[in-house]
């Protein structure tokens, strides 16, 4: 192996190789090397994506919510207890959902309210996380507060300690289109700026102050759960459904928000499908190269095989030849796309000061910025392509140049 691999490299200096088969060799290897740093960089953006969904959209969206079908659950800390005895459920928390109008002066909107008990919800959401520390505990020590999204607020342009008046269709008539809705006064306690479309449509109350407006005393009309893996709630949501002793909704995130997940993981195989496509095309110049080196080194082959070398170690000379074509492009394009996707976040900021413009606007997507997670099994699992695909394309040529015979060769050099 040691002789072929200096074969292989005395080849590659040798001087009367033409300038043309030079610049395909190295376009080879530069493309190789391109190819890896650009898919690394696109694949980390994918998780990054990925991870965003995971740890911000997730962070308020419930895993799983059991929904009365009609009214309120008949005993929701029976369905709590019966959630929290699940050994993947972390925790359970009631709610009870509205859909109301907003009035503040003469400005209205709809939107969509989450009446919460503040201490259970922490356990089941994170929304204290996208709120200031004193807009949360000024919600959570008044009882007859509203905390709403940023974006909606800024709509309404209100300031801390407005009064809002509510509108909420009478439960059981909402068919009725002459019996009048309820009114309800709160104070705006602050907002919680979450990103996305959230930020304009949702809202949170307390529980007790929707059980006033419901008549239902101590009730609630759903139950949310927290579960540690996220992408087994349709299984849990079905497995703890059937359990319960009343008809109930059954949602889960991968229903409400699954659109999303789906298309990044849409978005990431096609980049898998472009990582084998982008690859076998550099690794044609490859085959290019060697084919071009082979009719070049007809003559030095035949020399070689008259002084008593083997087919086997002509055909290791030449894979070596092409090996060191992709080894470098592999290694060089795996290390510039890991360094060029850590600097990316840093790269885009510039961009988006340099341009004056956000890359994604913050009323549209749950993300403000182009997210960047960096996995080092992509790192290898992308070099190990190249390096495989680089390979390959070797054989053929390698084979080509151990089956000349050395008097053809003579003859025709």
């Amino acid at each position: 192996m040691s002789l072929a691999l200096l074969l292989a490299t005395r080849f590659r200096r040798f001087k009367n190789v033409s300038g043309y088969l030079s610049f395909i060799s190295r376009s080879s290897t530069v493309g190789i090397a391109l190819g890896c740093a650009i898919l690394i960089i696109l694949l980390s953006v994918m998780n990054g994506f990925h991870k965003a969904l995971e740890d911000d959209l997730l962070a308020i969206v419930p895993h799983v919510e059991f929904e009365a079908v009609s009214g309120s659950l008949k005993d929701w800390r029976t369905v709590v207890e019966l959630a929290e005895q699940h050994e993947q459920v972390i925790a359970a928390a009631p709610v009870i959902r509205l859909t109301a109008m907003v009035q503040q002066q003469r400005r209205f909107h709809g939107v969509d309210i989450r009446a919460i008990e503040p201490e259970l919800e922490s356990r089941v959401s994170r929304v204290q996380d996208f709120a200031s520390s004193s807009d949360w505990q000024d919600f959570y020590n008044d009882p007859d507060s509203i905390l709403l999204g940023a974006g909606l607020a800024a709509t309404l342009g209100l300031e801390k300690g407005d009064g809002l008046l509510l509108l909420v269709p009478q439960l059981g008539h909402e068919t009725n289109a002459n019996r009048a809705p309820q009114r309800l006064w709160v104070t705006y306690a602050g907002n919680f700026s979450f990103g996305g479309e959230l930020d304009y449509r949702q809202a949170y109350m307390h529980l007790s102050k929707a059980q006033q407006l419901t008549g239902s005393i101590d009730g609630a009309n759903a139950v949310r759960l927290r579960i540690s893996d996220v992408y087994a709630a349709p299984h849990i949501a079905a497995e703890l459904g059937y359990q319960l002793e009343e008809y109930a909704y059954m949602h889960d995130w991968t229903r409400t928000e699954g659109h999303l997940y789906r298309d990044i993981q849409l978005v990431r195989t096609v980049m898998y499908i472009v990582l084998v496509l982008v690859l076998a095309v550099a690794s044609f110049n490859i085959v290019a190269t060697l084919m071009m080196q082979v009719e070049e080194k007809r003559a030095a082959i035949a020399i070689l095989k008259t002084m008593g070398a083997s087919d086997g170690l002509i055909l290791r000379t030449f894979v070596w030849q092409g090996a060191l074509n992709g080894i470098p492009g592999a290694l060089v394009g795996a290390g510039l796309g890991w360094l060029l996707a850590l600097r990316l976040p840093t790269i885009l900021a510039w961009w988006e000061q340099l341009h004056g413009s956000a890359l994604l606007a913050s009323d549209i997507y749950f993300v403000n910025r182009i997210p960047v997670h960096v996995l080092w099994q992509d790192v290898v699992l992308v070099t190990l392509v190249a390096l495989l695909m680089s390979l390959v394309a070797t054989l053929y040529p390698a084979y080509r140049a151990s089956q000349l015979a050395p008097a053809e060769s003579l003859r025709q050099a």
